[in-house]
């Protein structure tokens, strides 16, 4: 998103390069966009702050899991912890706050319904949280673990990625705690500032052992964090916030499995392939539309799912396909997972079967863009007005990406 955003600057008469950009020039970027936004003003944008910056299309309703009800995102969540509590007695859930439900309410009623012994608080300490979360697993429970929000897990960083990702490697397969599950709300929302809107999967993705897990629906999130559950692999689950309450599907009531590390492609495709996970799959859905409509290009739509591990096959051969690669993520763009993405397709591209109209390694780069966020944090007053220019942003660098 930074090419795009140069895009806007240079829009509004401005030479400010976002590649330099200091606490003056982000202040700068956060007013163009309110004044390249028609009827906007900062007291407007601060007042409908929970806007969402898309349109949340639900899925088909499933037919091959039994009978289903309407869900939202969060409550997705309670009916597979329930599912899992009522079949297993060696589960427990445990974190803050998640006795009376939890902040956003993805465990009312367990408690009341399970006792206090098998869903209980915690103190306020991350690495505590997750050092229980090994202990329990290693001795034959089934751990399921809540961070409040994904922003605060970092004090449990060691914990996860030293202990819990090596603990079968360190034993010679002798011991694991592989029936740990880490749930934690992820991303952006517009108003969370620093600490309420994070996407730190990239920092998992760089850690063998663990396994990292991000639905984009309510159907999508019930059946993966099942499979994390089951998944004989420490599992992270990260739920995107915004989506708790906006996205609303015909769910099954009964357990069911979605399988981890496959990809899903949501929408065939020639001339191009949009790979997300999470929140933006709804975001490039309608970038998808606006391309067909307005350029006439078809996109292929892939949701990854899993980020860890990633499923390079489904993505590989899409864009063997397409010949185009577009990626795009909440998180910063240096070091994001899209990073890797991009340099494992390009590569295996080259090696393998290049696309013909790329007869040349230099002419790689033209068909592969990351359309991300920025480097830098954006004030709290134009988070709102920034993630409504996102759309606007990956449409100018797929049109780059068509026409390069």
């Amino acid at each position: 998103m930074a090419a795009a955003a140069r895009f806007l600057l240079r829009g509004a008469g401005s030479k400010a390069s976002i590649a330099n950009v200091n606490i003056g020039d982000q202040s700068l970027f956060g007013i163009t966009l309110l004044r390249l936004s028609p009827n906007c003003s900062s007291q407007t944008k601060t007042q409908r702050r929970n806007a969402a910056h898309f349109t949340y299309h639900p899925d088909p309703v499933p037919t091959e899991y039994g009978p289903t009800t309407k869900m939202n995102l969060f409550q997705s969540v309670t009916s597979a912890l329930d599912n899992t509590l009522a079949s297993d007695p060696t589960a427990v859930i445990f974190g803050e706050d998640v006795a009376f439900g939890g902040v956003f309410r993805c465990t009312v009623g367990l408690r009341d319904k399970y006792g206090k012994d098998r869903v209980f608080n915690t103190p306020l300490c991350e690495q505590g949280i997750v050092g229980f979360g090994i202990g329990a697993a290693v001795a034959g429970a089934t751990a399921i673990a809540e961070i409040q929000f994904a922003d605060y897990i970092y004090p449990a960083f060691d914990q996860i990625v030293n202990e819990a990702a090596k603990y079968r490697y360190r034993s010679g397969n002798l011991f694991d705690c592989g029936n740990l599950t880490i749930r934690a709300p992820w991303g952006c929302v517009g108003h969370g500032s620093l600490y309420h809107s994070q996407s730190p999967e990239a920092f998992f993705a760089h850690c063998p052992g663990i396994k990292v897990v991000i639905p984009r629906g309510p159907v999508q999130c019930k059946g993966l964090l099942l499979s994390c559950i089951a998944d004989q692999n420490p599992c992270i689950f990260f739920e995107p916030k915004i989506l708790y309450r906006a996205a609303v599907e015909q769910v099954p009531t009964e357990a069911y499995t979605i399988p981890l590390s496959q990809a899903e492609v949501i929408q065939e495709g020639s001339d191009v392939t949009l790979v997300a996970w999470g929140t933006q799959i709804h975001v490039l859905r309608e970038v998808a539309n606006m391309a067909q409509e307005k350029l006439g290009v078809s996109c292929e739509l892939i949701d990854l799912q899993t980020i860890l591990p990633w499923d390079t096959e489904t993505v590989c051969k899409s864009v063997a396909k397409t010949g185009r690669l577009l990626i795009s993520h909440e998180a910063p763009i240096t070091g994001g997972f899209a990073a890797e993405i991009s340099s494992t397709v390009q590569y295996l591209q080259l090696m393998l079967h290049l696309p013909s109209h790329c007869k040349h390694q230099s002419q790689i780069i033209n068909w592969v863009v990351r359309a991300l966020n920025a480097d830098w944090l954006t004030a709290v007053l134009y988070q709102i007005v920034y993630h409504r220019y996102e759309k606007t942003c990956i449409f100018t660098s797929l049109i780059k990406l068509v026409t390069s």
